[in-house]
């Protein structure tokens, strides 16, 4: 996940530990974490000298009580223009939607004009700004949020 990650630029670069937390069982009743993966099944026979690389593209997202936070999503630079954001988008609403959510907020690169597409494409609304919240480069970021229940 995070190689894929590193890949893309207009990602949100989380640390490690930030990673390893998706995966922490936590004691907090109301807080779940949801991890989707998108494999390629072409590319899922690997050979010893070129090992499959299956991963492309993620999603993560937690709740909190009856609201969700989508925190990252990623699709690999070749498997771009494909579906797969929508894919990964739809499957995660429709779990929020299963779990009882009500909103999903979620933050992104004021300059990522096909994420922004993808988001309002499927409903999103644009609430608001966040001034110089992503590092590296430095950009605000536009909230999004998404009434499910």
């Amino acid at each position: 996940m995070m190689e894929l990650e590193q890949e893309s630029a207009t990602s949100a670069h989380w640390s490690r530990e930030q990673y390893e937390n998706l995966f922490a069982i936590g004691d907090h009743e109301l807080v779940e974490n949801f991890i989707l993966v998108a494999e390629d099944p072409a590319d899922a026979i690997g050979t010893a000298a070129a090992p499959a690389d299956q991963m492309i593209g993620y999603l993560a997202a937690r709740q909190i009580d009856r609201d969700w936070e989508l925190q990252n999503i990623v699709v690999s630079e070749k498997s771009r223009r494909r579906g797969i954001g929508t894919f990964l988008l739809n499957q995660f609403i429709g779990h929020a939607r299963a779990k009882n959510g009500s909103r999903i907020f979620l933050e992104v690169r004021e300059s990522n004009q096909s994420a922004r597409a993808l988001y309002n494409k499927l409903g999103f609304q644009a609430t608001g700004m966040r001034r110089t919240y992503y590092a590296n480069p430095i950009e605000d970021a536009i909230i999004y949020y998404l009434v499910i229940g």
